[in-house]
């Protein structure tokens, strides 16, 4: 725990904490509250800058990919932009907005500590939520700053938390005694460390050795497809994934010549899926629809079996394609990953259970692999992160009761006063959610409307969660990507602006929503 033997500093009355792509939506929206934004890193960018290799990019066009207010200036290049691309466009977007100018980097969070009215919250209250800025400090932040790590306090009234899901803590597998890293005579390394690595470090580390990839997701799959083109030509070795969980693929984003957004990102298609609050003629139109749900999937995962060679190398998932998809799961595969894999570069073992040993990894039936290097593709633990600098009760009320936070509108905790998170709900367009939900809050924070009680909005968590439980067995990913546009009608609906933005019903039934169409600015100025 950070001493506190200084005066407080207030600077400003709202913080902000991280400044990836949610920072920088609040930092641009809240900006007439001239809030601190503490990063604790050099520059814009979060995962962008932090947690990206050198073949990593965007799974979706740039389109996909933008704030409604600033559109990239080469926006109908149908090719996926590089995180380079990305990064340059994060930075194009502060430096546009004037958001710098609030930016504290190199200035890492380490403890925040509730001070309100004296008394901490008891969960048995569920009543009204209570003002964002009350007029006196209600947190008290302890921030790191500088080589020598000097920490300064800092009061507020308001603190938005963009730490994420993603980077700065690893998940790491646990083993038996004997049976961990440290009996491996190799080198063990987490893909946030390799992250890190300049690229002639990288390649030292990969060129001719036998590298192991643990996991099956996207930074795996990049990763495993980087280690094989480390390994080109005389002298290289093989990469092998080890896969426990195989999840859905798909190469591009036409299915038999049809754009994917028909399947799930249109009113039309979302219609056929659960949604909270729906009705009860609604719910009975949604068990004689699953029958077409089902057959959607299986028409994509036709197309998928039928273009890549998923079975040859037993990746096909056992689940459904939209379990992958309702929960956040599915990856853009690179377009050379099975090139690779039908040359021999790339193997695959699937398996449940696994362990080390002296000279690599050993499986559950029996067989071993060597290995030089393994890689642990492992996620990483956003919730330990929150966790460290959440001060009790309010920690362990984080996940209550579902095991993921229940965030209302993906932004407020009901059981926590005065501080919001965004960017641990995620959605098939995580841009766009998260610019509505900075410009929710920031008139949120100007009393353009109100909140329920706690108790409805955590009633409102829980229907969704249960819509959740119903769409996926993966459901703590905490995805909304099957109920978004309800999502957004929700959030536009209690800011009073229409719900509806297309121009005409057909557009409305059967194009996708990407961010041009919640351009708020004129209706904000009515």
């Amino acid at each position: 725990m950070a001493s506190n033997n200084c005066d407080k500093l207030t600077s400003s009355r709202i913080a902000i904490i991280g400044a990836g792509v949610s920072g920088l939506a609040a930092a641009k929206h809240l900006a007439r509250h001239n809030p601190t934004v503490f990063e604790a890193s050099d520059s814009v960018g979060g995962v962008w800058r932090s947690c990206t290799y050198g073949t990593t990019k965007l799974q979706s066009a740039r389109v996909s990919y933008e704030f409604s207010d600033f559109p990239w200036l080469n926006r109908d290049d149908p090719t996926f932009p590089s995180y380079v691309e990305i990064l340059d466009y994060l930075e194009s977007y502060a430096k546009h907005f004037n958001i710098l100018k609030f930016m504290k980097f190199g200035s890492k969070v380490i403890e925040v500590r509730f001070i309100g009215d004296g008394e901490t919250p008891q969960m048995v209250d569920l009543g009204a939520y209570g003002n964002l800025l009350p007029g006196k400090p209600v947190w008290e932040v302890a921030v790191k700053t500088g080589d020598a790590g000097d920490i300064q306090w800092h009061a507020f009234e308001f603190v938005v938390v963009f730490t994420g899901k993603y980077g700065d803590v690893p998940r790491i597998p646990t083993f038996p005694a004997k049976k961990g890293p440290e009996i491996f005579e190799g080198k063990v390394m987490h893909s946030m460390d390799y992250c890190k690595l300049e690229k002639e470090e990288a390649s030292h580390l990969l060129r001719g050795k036998k590298v192991a990839v643990i996991g099956f997701k996207k930074s795996a799959i990049d990763l495993a497809l980087e280690t094989a083109l480390a390994n080109q030509g005389g002298g290289g070795q093989a990469c092998t994934m080890v896969v426990r969980t195989a999840h859905w693929v798909i190469p591009h984003y036409w299915i038999w010549g049809l754009p994917f957004f028909l399947f799930y990102s249109t009113r039309a298609s979302q219609f056929l899926h659960d949604r909270p609050n729906q009705s009860f003629l609604r719910t009975i139109f949604c068990l004689l629809f699953s029958l077409l749900r089902a057959m959607v999937s299986k028409f994509i995962e036709s197309y998928v079996m039928w273009k890549l060679p998923l079975k040859r190398y037993g990746l096909k998932p056992d689940h459904s394609f939209e379990e992958d998809y309702a929960s956040c799961q599915m990856a853009i595969i690179p377009e050379n990953f099975f090139e690779e894999a039908d040359k021999g570069m790339i193997r695959f073992k699937k398996t449940s259970k696994w362990w080390f040993y002296d000279q690599g990894i050993k499986f559950e039936d029996g067989t071993t692999l060597e290995a030089d290097v393994v890689m642990l593709a492992t996620g990483y633990d956003g919730m330990k992160k929150l966790k460290a600098i959440v001060p009790e009760p309010f920690r362990a009320w984080l996940e209550f009761p579902y095991g993921v936070m229940p965030l209302y509108r993906g932004t407020i905790h009901p059981l926590i006063p005065n501080m919001c998170f965004v960017g641990y709900v995620q959605s098939s367009s995580n841009v766009r959610t998260s610019e509505l939900r900075s410009l929710w809050l920031s008139r949120l924070v100007d009393e353009k409307f109100k909140l329920p009680s706690k108790e409805k909005m955590l009633d409102q968590f829980s229907k969704e969660m249960e819509v959740m439980k119903r769409s996926s067995r993966f459901y703590k990913s905490h995805c909304i990507s099957t109920f978004s546009i309800q999502h957004a009608n929700d959030m536009c609906s209690d800011m009073g602006l229409k719900p509806l933005r297309k121009s005409n019903l057909f557009l409305e039934a059967f194009s996708p929503y990407d961010s041009q169409g919640y351009r708020f600015h004129q209706e904000e100025t009515n």
